[in-house]
Parts: C-alpha cells; sequence; structure tokens
C-alpha cells in the first residue's frame, strides 16, 4: 500500500475514535463542559494534559528548530520542559483548591474586580488565538503532504474534526480524546525514532543513539554530533554543538526565551485549566507527575529526531543531480516547503551556509514528518507519523479552543453581560462561542504569522508577560492588589504584543541589534514578565490593601488543611 493509502487508513482510525469518544463523551451541563464535571483520574490527566501541551509545536517544529539551531535550538527544549516544573509546583494544586472553572474568574475573585476579570479574559483570548494559530498551521503541513490537498483544505478538516468533539463533548469529551491522543503520538513519534536510531547507530534507545558512533555511510565510525559538526564546518555553517559563536543566538536572547518558554507555559491558561478537571488538590499534583513522565518519553527523544533528520537530509541530497532527488524531496516540492533554485545552473543540489551560494530552501517545520521517507522506512511507519502530527495539533487546539470558549461564555456572559442566564443557556452560548473560536483558528491557520513553533513562541511570551506574575501574585501575597493587577497586566501585555507586531510584522528584517537588549521577539515577553512583576508590586504598595475576605481566601488556598474538593 502506498504512503497515502496508509495515511488515509490511519488517518481515518483515529478520526474515527476521536469522533466516538466525542459521542460518547457528550456532555449535558456547564461543568461537564467547562472542567469534565471534575471527575477525570489523575493517570487520564496526566496523559490527557501531557497531549494539550505537547502541540504541532513539540511534535513537528521543534525537532526541525533543533535540527537547523543546533545548541541552541534546545532553548525550546528546555523552556518548555522547565515551565512545566513551575506549573506543576507552583500553581496547578493551588488554583485547583481554588476550584470554579477558569483563570479569569481567579482572577476576578482574587483581585476582587470585575475589570481585573475582563482583562484577564481580552489576554486568555488573545494567547490562545495567537497559539491556536501555530496548531492549524501545522494540521494544514500535515494533509498538504500526506493526503496531498491543498494546506487551506487540510486546515478546513482539522477545523471540522475539533468543532465536532470540542462543541459536542466540552471538557470531558476534550479529556478523553486528548487520552487517546496521546497515545498516538507518543506511539507515532517513538516508533521512527527507535527504526532510524537502530539504522543509523545500531542502538534501538535513540537517547543513547544519540550520543553514539554512526554504523554506515561515509562518517561510519564517528561519533553523530561530531559527524554533525564536521558537515556543518563543511557547509560554512557554525558548527552544531557550538554556542555562542556567529551565526547562532546571543547569550543574553538565549537567556531571554528559555525564560520566556518556562514561565509562559506556566501562565498558559488551556494547561492550567486541566488541573481543574480532577477530584482534589492531591489528584492535581499526581496528574502533575504523570504528566511530566509523559511529556519526558517525547522531549529526551527530540535531540536525537534532529541529529538523524540533519544528517541524513543532507547526505541525501547535497551535491547531487536535481534530475536524480528522492521521491520524497519532490513530494515535498510540490507543497513549496522545500524550494530548489539552480543558481549556478550546474544541476546539483547545494546546500550552504552561504545564502549567495546556498540553493535549497527547507521549511523546518518538515523536518519530523520527512525523517521517515529519509530514512527509507516503511509506508505504514511515514503513515503513522501523519497521524501522531495530526493528533498534537488537534489535541491542543481543542484545548485552547474551550478556553475561549469558557472565556467568552462563562467570563463574560454569565458573569459580567447576562448574569440571569440559565445553566443550559450558558452551555449553550458556551458552544456557540466554541463554533465561533473554531472558525476563527482555521481563518489563523489559513494566513498564519509564522512558523509554528515561532508562533507557538510567541504565545508563550504573551502568557508570561500576562498570567504569570498576576497567578503568582495572587497565590502567594495577599497583599498584592487589583488596582497593582490591572496595571500590570496591561503593561506586561500590552509591551510585549507591541514588540512583537513592531518586528514581526512592522521591521521584520530587522537585526539583533536593532532588539533592546539584543533580545528577539521570541524572548520579549521575559521583559514584559519584569515590567508585570515590578509595576505590579510598586503599584500594590500605594494601593488600599485587599479586603479581609480575600486575604483570608489567599491564606486558604495556601493551607493544606484548607483544601475545597468542590
Amino acid at each position: 500500500m502506498s504512503i497515502q493509502g496508509w495515511t488515509y487508513l490511519l488517518v481515518g482510525i483515529t478520526f474515527s475514535l476521536y469522533i466516538g469518544i466525542a459521542i460518547w463523551s457528550r456532555v449535558g451541563s456547564t461543568s461537564g463542559f467547562y472542567v469534565a464535571g471534575r471527575g477525570i483520574p489523575p493517570l487520564a490527566n496526566g496523559m490527557a494534559t501531557a497531549a494539550d501541551w505537547m502541540s504541532a509545536a513539540s511534535f513537528i517544529s521543534m525537532a526541525g528548530l533543533i535540527s537547523f539551531m543546533g545548541y541552541t535550538g534546545t532553548i525550546y527544549l528546555m523552556g518548555w520542559t522547565g515551565g512545566y516544573v513551575l506549573l506543576a509546583l507552583l500553581l496547578a494544586p493551588y488554583l485547583r483548591k481554588y476550584g470554579r472553572y477558569t483563570i479569569p474568574e481567579f482572577v476576578g475573585d482574587r483581585y476582587y474586580s470585575q475589570t481585573a476579570r475582563v482583562i484577564a479574559v481580552f489576554c486568555a483570548i488573545f494567547v490562545s488565538f495567537t497559539y491556536v494559530a501555530g496548531q492549524m498551521r501545522g494540521v494544514g503541513v500535515v494533509f498538504s503532504r500526506f493526503l496531498e490537498v491543498d494546506v487551506n483544505i487540510g486546515v478546513v478538516i482539522g477545523v471540522g474534526i475539533v468543532f465536532f468533539y470540542a462543541v459536542i463533548g466540552g471538557m470531558r469529551g476534550i479529556t478523553y480524546t486528548q487520552v487517546a491522543q496521546f497515545c498516538v503520538l507518543i506511539v507515532a513519534y517513538l516508533v521512527p525514532a527507535v527504526a532510524i536510531s537502530w539504522q543509523m547507530t545500531g542502538w534501538a534507545i535513540p537517547q543513547i543513539g544519540f550520543g553514539s558512533t554512526l554504523i554506515e555511510g561515509q562518517y561510519a565510525g564517528m561519533a553523530l554530533l561530531e559527524t554533525l559538526d564536521a558537515i556543518h564546518r563543511d557547509l560554512g555553517l557554525p558548527e552544531y554543538t557550538g554556542a555562542w559563536v556567529n551565526g547562532k543566538k546571543n547569550m543574553v536572547d538565549v537567556l531571554a526565551i528559555t525564560m520566556a518558554l518556562m514561565v509562559g507555559t506556566a501562565g498558559l491558561p488551556h494547561v492550567l485549566i486541566r488541573f481543574y478537571t480532577v477530584p482534589n488538590a492531591r489528584a492535581a499534583r499526581w496528574s502533575a507527575m504523570w504528566a511530566l513522565i509523559f511529556i519526558g518519553l517525547l522531549y529526551t527523544t527530540a535531540p536525537a529526531v534532529s541529529a538523524f533528520a540533519r544528517v541524513n537530509m543532507i547526505e541525501t541530497l547535497n551535491e547531487k543531480p536535481y534530475t536524480d532527488a528522492p521521491q520524497w524531496f519532490k513530494s515535498w516540492e510540490e507543497t513549496g516547503l522545500i524550494v530548489f533554485k539552480d543558481r549556478n545552473a550546474d544541476g546539483l543540489i547545494q546546500y550552504s551556509g552561504n545564502a549567495d551560494k546556498n540553493e535549497l530552501t527547507v521549511d523546518r517545520d518538515i523536518m519530523v514528518l520527512a525523517n521517515p521517507e529519509i530514512a527509507k522506512l516503511p509506508a505504514w511507519v511515514v503513515a503513522l507519523v501523519a497521524a501522531g502530527g495530526l493528533a498534537a495539533a488537534l489535541s491542543t487546539a481543542a484545548g485552547l479552543l474551550l478556553v475561549i470558549s469558557a472565556s467568552i461564555s462563562h467570563d463574560l456572559l454569565k458573569s459580567f453581560l447576562w448574569r440571569t442566564m440559565t445553566q443550559q443557556q450558558e452551555l449553550r452560548m458556551a458552544r456557540f462561542a466554541a463554533a465561533f473560536a473554531v472558525i476563527v483558528a482555521g481563518i489563523l491557520g489559513i494566513y498564519p504569522p509564522g512558523f509554528v513553533a515561532q508562533v507557538v513562541a510567541f504565545a508563550f511570551g504573551l502568557a508570561a508577560a500576562s498570567f504569570f506574575p498576576i497567578l503568582l501574585l495572587g497565590i502567594f501575597d495577599k497583599h498584592t492588589t487589583k488596582e497593582g493587577a490591572i496595571a500590570g497586566m496591561l503593561l506586561g501585555i500590552g509591551f510585549t504584543a507591541a514588540y512583537i507586531i513592531w518586528f514581526r510584522f512592522v521591521v521584520p528584517t530587522a537585526t539583533a541589534d536593532q532588539w533592546l537588549f539584543g533580545i528577539s521577539p521570541e524572548g520579549i515577553g521575559t521583559i514584559g514578565m519584569v515590567l508585570n512583576f515590578i509595576v505590579t508590586i510598586t503599584v500594590s504598595r500605594f494601593t488600599p490593601p485587599p479586603p479581609i475576605g480575600v486575604q483570608a481566601m489567599v491564606e486558604d488556598i495556601r493551607s493544606p488543611s484548607g483544601s475545597r474538593d468542590t
């Protein structure tokens, strides 16, 4: 069977599974729609959280970034995993003890202000729509190559699937769908990684193969990373393992991006809301532990996948006649994600670090998806990776869309604009809001503002600058006031969004010398976070303290004996 045939089969089976779960888990109450009735077991919630968090950026784009950036690409690896630890230790258990449904609801109650709640709603929607744009692009990339349909049509298909199980099943449907999606994506990631590691190094464990020697080809007997350094030197590129060298990011930018990704992870509303679905704070801690284990399976494998893909791609293409290019190259070329321009008309594909001589442009988002084809693995493995990429993108998209839905229906309509609505009316509005969010997500997928991981990095920066300081201070500093929180959120997200828009859309060709402190738009969330902290704390010290009841609520959230399991 061909790759396309296998892809139709496996994608059809997995999509049918997701739809079946949505029908089985259909909800009829707002509690079921928003927080799955708070009845999700920790193990299942850990799987769902891992799937929710490991988006298309993790599955499709992260290894591609590391593959091209080398050592400095690990900022994504360290930032995202480190951020999850922050979330598990500093936020998740306390927010579960607080209870309720949404992050803006916590902000509104903790800062005794509807204005603060509305600003938090705006931040949640802005961050979520930015993030979901990357997921929809990931869906389009997979469909355009493996099902041989237009990228835009692929996005529309993905939107239709997410629409069904997000609108029908709510959080309960999304949770159990994400459990299935985690199983699909982790198998899809590990199977080709194990096969390629065995093929190239003789080790079936990719993490060991990453540090081993190659057993075939012109570099047989050399260590994998030593080989990559040699290849990069020959091509005029910075060494793969090099740091703080010309052609790579500077130390300040690397630290800023890593920090923005870490605190952004801890402030992402679609991840935080997952901990509202378990019975109590203890279950939230266990969920966090299981999620970290499941996330680690993919994240410790990604560097090996990156290195394998880099070696295979260069060995397969560089200095080879274009007329003899392998089938995988021609297939991806049709999508426009690989471009060859024969600058010297010699008919050879020449990949070079010199921009004037380079004839090959490769979209970083395709490296994981193309890797099995480059390594000549069976067609069913290639199709499995496609199904995994779709599972990763759709699982995160669904969680983000529910955050948007809850923010609109519960935080804006029910609590602010239409307080007399019944539970059934609220549920209906939640589904309408989810449908609206799905349509907007589709439009953003068709017109994305960048490649997958870059767009996701912007979302993390926005979350770092808006939510993290307010949530952390709201839990651990009972003296933080509403005036401080409002000022901090507005400045943090306003500054960060303006910086990203300016250097991404207005002056996209700006160099590091023109950036503030040499920090790129992907890392500017760190500065936004610092500004948020400074303004929030300063304003809070010059405004009246929070009411006694609010201070008591903060004490109760932090007290182990005060756990509220409802």
